[in-house]
């Protein structure tokens, strides 16, 4: 494995007006797509006439497609955004969802619908950037709050969009599209005229298609010391997540009769609640414990929160549930500081490019097998008839990344930072 790439003279110094544009650019991209999230699934059921189950399964091939052109995409524009710097990148991303949720606003039947969810994954794929720029802008001491803040402006989005979807989808469920499509292209003008470049020329690397494929990119995982080891811990941390993000609309519409207004205050529940932790409750956790410890503490509350949910016998247990899983949130932005402090401002792209392959491979894979889950868990032949079976399978996936987050979630004695790339 190579080496840690030695020490600049000056640290980085982080830019609170640049993060603030950052912020809020990651608040209307995510707003965007939270809204078309209560009526994706009333939509799929509409266009191919499936109940719960058949729809599950259709969305899940969906969910896969989508993490296919993550895992083939993100490297590609992480090494971009090191190469040409964050911005143009990020402006692709954000112009790409407004054509993306124009053409599944007009999708006159489910294989337009599958062309919009194509260009979702690829477009998407640029959000490694967003990232990037924070870790740009960012010290080892403000890494920990810079990334909570920035947890927290993308669950602000969520928290809006699904609100709005809700209840704009209960009109009409091709609105929410439309609505999306308005938020994506405001947010690409946003960035026009208002975000500034976080990576100055003379830190940029050089493009090079070895590093910019998801083998090329991978290899940084595996040959970076320490990186590995905390790779692990995030893949099965994401294939965990998958195991809810995957069916638990069909599952609460099967178990509590949730339709897009349910759902909507759910996620505005939720993402209200991840803000909280995210903005205040993860930095306060890794200064009382450290950030290793927080990483721990915060998957330990995730194990019990999914089995919670999934054995919820009635919807107010179900609800109760939810305080874990929030809290489960004080893992990502103190994982995200011990990722980004083992590699140098100019590789903070590829870095990113990399981490989303893991994400691409888990939702590839994690959509597919937990919705054909529920789906047997559902159907009257099965030999355990459990609605919540996959969301205990994430509570199992969550003790794996506790076990592994003991062993590998170490952080290094000081911050790495490489020299300008000739």
């Amino acid at each position: 494995m190579s080496e840690p790439a030695p020490q600049p003279s000056e640290p980085v110094r982080a830019r609170p007006a640049a993060l603030g544009f950052i912020y809020a650019a990651t608040l209307m991209n995510t707003m965007s797509m939270g809204v078309i999230i209560p009526v994706f699934p009333v939509l799929v059921k509409s266009l191919t006439g499936e109940g719960d189950a058949g729809a599950a399964q259709i969305t899940g091939v969906f969910g896969a497609v989508w993490a296919l052109m993550q895992l083939s995409f993100a490297p590609v524009f992480g090494n971009l955004s090191d190469r040409f710097g964050r911005r143009p990148v990020l402006l692709v991303s954000m112009f790409g969802l407004a054509l993306d949720y124009a053409i599944m606003a007009l999708a006159p039947n489910i294989a337009w619908l599958f062309v919009g969810r194509v260009i979702s994954g690829i477009t998407s794929s640029s959000g490694s950037a967003a990232g990037a720029y924070v870790a740009d802008v960012s010290t080892v001491e403000t890494r920990t709050r810079n990334f909570g803040r920035f947890q927290a402006a993308a669950n602000a989005g969520i928290l809006i969009g699904p609100v709005l979807g809700g209840f704009v989808g209960a009109l009409d469920p091709r609105a929410p599209f439309w609505v999306a499509a308005a938020l994506a292209a405001a947010n690409g003008l946003y960035g026009v005229f208002i975000v500034p470049e976080s990576l100055s020329p003379d830190r940029r690397m050089a493009f090079a298609w070895k590093r910019a494929n998801p083998f090329g990119a991978g290899a940084m995982l595996v040959t970076r010391k320490g990186l590995a080891g905390l790779a692990a811990v995030l893949l099965v941390v994401q294939f965990a997540l998958s195991t809810f993000n995957s069916i638990f609309q069909f599952y609460t519409h099967a178990r509590y009769g949730w339709g897009p207004p349910q759902v909507a205050w759910f996620m505005t529940l939720m993402s209200g609640g991840n803000i909280v932790v995210a903005s205040f409750v993860a930095g306060w956790t890794a200064r009382l414990i450290g950030e290793r410890g927080a990483v721990i503490l915060g998957l330990a509350i995730g194990v019990v929160g999914f089995a919670w949910m999934g054995l919820a016998p009635a919807e107010l247990w179900f609800w109760t549930g939810v305080i874990p899983a929030i809290l489960f949130g004080i893992n990502f932005p103190n994982f995200m500081s011990l990722l980004t402090q083992r590699v140098g401002e100019d590789e903070q792209g590829q870095l990113q490019g990399a981490l989303a392959i893991l994400f691409g491979v888990s939702q590839l894979v994690g959509p597919i097998i937990f919705s054909d889950l529920f789906a047997w868990s559902m159907g009257p032949g099965a030999a355990l008839h459990l609605p919540g079976l996959t969301l205990l399978v994430g509570s199992g996936l969550l003790a794996v990344g506790v076990a592994l987050a003991v062993a590998y979630a170490r952080p290094v004695p000081t911050a790495i930072s490489s020299l300008p790339a000739s």
